[in-house]
């Protein structure tokens, strides 16, 4: 069974609020974290582009506003322009974001990332096992013990700055072959320790992880997962269906359902609009926790579709949200559901 207070509403639909964890959101619709490439200064902070983008996105009625993938550790950045969390010297950043995005209507969300062999930003790069991410990589350098707990650490302290910064919820980012989802991937961990061989055992870290940021976070939880590597040796959705098990007895409230990146060259071998919903689908249905579905999602009728059916309890939105930040009120027209305009736009909002 599903959370009770996040369990789908008999007549829910696309502009219906969702509760979780006592957050309401004013509808199911999402902005995906998307990286924005803007900390000019590499340092980490929030600019003025990212405090326009995010707020401009709450204006256009999105119900809740994710934060691009944010380092935990300046080593963990997918860039070097990515935000960051690592210390307190980002927080007043952040915490202006949130502020806005309030103001405006909507909810604030973070998702705390660590890049493990993915990492760009002129440094080492770090990951469970030695292998570069590309052929002809400098391969990465192995986390020993207590690089494990470093990192366990910094997402702890991360989940903690969040909570300063004024957040409603956390997203921990376990896709997209970044670090926790290397330590998932057999096709990315060969350890022969406590953190790999077995599927068990490749769980740990994140299991790990989401202990620290339960630790000290009260909100909703959510976690990005590749629900299916596209490698006929990498994990599919059967093995992220007993992840989602164990994820929800460890207080996660939400599986935002992605896929891919562990390695290079293997994706779907058909792209086309919702392709990736079918994961948010089965693990919604199979381990009994809310979903996310994410991926090719542009038009009203298809978002809309999603949320009525079950199929998952969010949409995430993406490029669709960068071509057209007022795409809820477009969302709305066509469904026939009436919306509230920000009164400076009253006239116009027809």
């Amino acid at each position: 069974m599903l959370p009770a207070d996040a369990a789908l509403q008999s007549g829910a639909h696309l502009f219906s609020p969702w509760t979780v964890r006592g957050v309401v959101l004013p509808n199911r619709i999402v902005m995906s974290p998307m990286c924005m490439y803007s900390c000019e200064a590499e340092d980490g902070k929030a600019t003025d582009w990212h405090v326009v983008h995010y707020a401009t996105r709450a204006v256009g009625r999105v119900g809740l506003v994710m934060t691009e993938a944010t380092a935990v550790v300046p080593e963990g950045r997918i860039s070097a322009r990515d935000l960051g969390i690592w210390s307190d010297d980002h927080i007043d950043g952040l915490s202006r974001i949130v502020e806005l995005v309030h103001r405006f209507g909507a909810k604030a969300g973070i998702q705390l990332a660590h890049a493990g062999r993915k990492a760009a930003y002129g440094g080492p790069a770090f990951a469970p096992s030695p292998l570069p991410f590309q052929p002809g990589d400098t391969p990465p350098i192995e986390l020993d013990a207590a690089g494990i707990r470093t990192v366990v650490e910094a997402f702890r302290a991360a989940a903690v700055r969040a909570a300063r910064a004024g957040f409603d919820v956390v997203e921990i980012h376990a896709a997209h072959g970044y670090l926790l989802n290397q330590f998932l991937s057999p096709l990315a961990n060969r350890r022969d320790d406590d953190y790999g061989g077995d599927r068990a055992r490749r769980f740990r870290l994140l299991a790990d992880v989401i202990r620290a940021v339960r630790d000290v976070w009260t909100g909703p939880l959510f976690v990005r997962v590749s629900a299916d590597e596209y490698h006929p040796d990498g994990n599919h959705p059967a093995d992220y269906v007993a992840y989602a098990h164990e994820m929800k007895a460890l207080g996660v409230d939400l599986v935002d359902c992605s896929s891919g990146g562990v390695v290079p060259d293997a994706g779907p071998p058909v792209l086309y609009p919702g392709y990736q919903v079918p994961y948010a689908e089965r693990i919604r249905r199979e381990a009994g926790v809310p979903t996310a579905a994410v991926g090719l999602i542009t038009s009203p009728e298809q978002a809309d579709e999603i949320i009525r059916n079950g199929r998952a309890d969010l949409v995430f939105l993406g490029r669709e949200l960068l071509r057209d930040p007022y795409w809820p009120r477009r969302a709305a027209k066509a469904l026939g559901v009436p919306l509230d305009p920000p009164t400076p736009y009253a006239r116009g909002w027809i």
